[in-house]
């Protein structure tokens, strides 16, 4: 039996290092995982070079630029990997049949919402980060229409930079932090949606039926929280002796702007794809059971 391909870009980010943790368990398939310096996704004719070398019937398109922040003044960058790259990727899947996962985000919306958002709300990005996933976004599905996209919000895991290891490091060094308390959202840890993605690629795999599962998806993990009621729980998880002051948000300036509301509605990747949900506390204790 010849086994699928997947291939892996951004494999050194933390939802990257989450797909190589749960790959030697799915032996149903080869798992090709390219990092940044593997494969410039940026780079269009390393792209088309790396797809005829590989020939892949998956890719998961991890590689991402995130630095929320410093893409405000690195808009070029930051458009280049979000925007271009995942035109290039698409592009490049659509040229040798290969079903295109791509990853996107939250900041795709203006975060003024109510309730949780649905794939198909209307977008209306407040930051360079933002603009430049939407932008993705709408180049994946311009050059590859059987694309299928992910937004996702809050990732973190044991890998990389990310609020559970930043609180982590804050709460053993300091006696007190701030941390803002209105700001809406809901965490994913990135092992989950690794479990997810490849959740989905078994239910293409059993019923190749690409055009009834095209387009976007919301996953993150179940709950709404602030990041104020994140870092206590943190906190009484470990057993951290940090106070922690709830604050406000323009108490806590950033050169981005952060969404208020950024709570995503997963119905449609739950009733699409059978994919069950896990709570956000339990997921937290996982990972902080493995950084311990």
């Amino acid at each position: 039996m010849i086994k699928q391909r997947i291939l892996v870009t951004g494999a050194n980010g933390q939802l990257g290092r989450e797909l190589q943790q749960l790959s030697s368990a799915y032996h149903l398939y080869d798992f090709i995982f390219l990092s940044r310096e593997d494969l410039p996704v940026n780079h269009q004719e390393s792209v088309k070079q790396s797809f005829k070398k590989h020939r892949p019937d998956f890719c998961i398109n991890c590689a991402a630029y995130t630095a929320v922040d410093k893409a405000e003044t690195e808009k070029e960058s930051a458009f280049a990997i979000n925007g271009t790259a995942a035109g290039n990727m698409a592009a490049a899947c659509k040229e040798y049949n290969c079903q295109f996962i791509h990853i996107s985000t939250d900041y795709v919306f203006d975060g003024n919402a109510k309730v949780p958002y649905k794939e198909d709300d209307v977008v209306n990005p407040q930051t360079v980060y933002g603009a430049s996933k939407l932008e993705g976004e709408r180049q994946a599905i311009e050059f590859n229409p059987g694309s299928i996209i992910i937004r996702t919000s809050w990732v973190y895991s044991q890998f990389g930079k990310n609020f559970v290891k930043t609180m982590l490091k804050f709460m053993s060094e300091k006696k007190e932090i701030g941390v803002v308390n209105d700001q809406y959202g809901s965490p994913t840890y990135a092992a989950d949606l690794a479990e997810a993605i490849l959740k989905v690629v078994g239910t293409l795999t059993t019923h190749h039926s690409p055009l009834t599962t095209q387009g976007i998806y919301h996953f993150s993990n179940e709950g709404v929280i602030s990041w104020y009621d994140f870092a206590v729980t943190i906190k009484g998880l470990t057993g951290a002796r940090c106070k922690i002051n709830a604050l406000s948000t323009p108490e806590y300036p950033t050169p981005a702007k952060r969404p208020a509301y950024s709570v995503l509605d997963k119905t449609k990747i739950k009733n699409t794809f059978g994919i069950v949900l896990k709570g956000w506390k339990d997921s937290l204790a996982v990972c902080l059971h493995k950084l311990e």
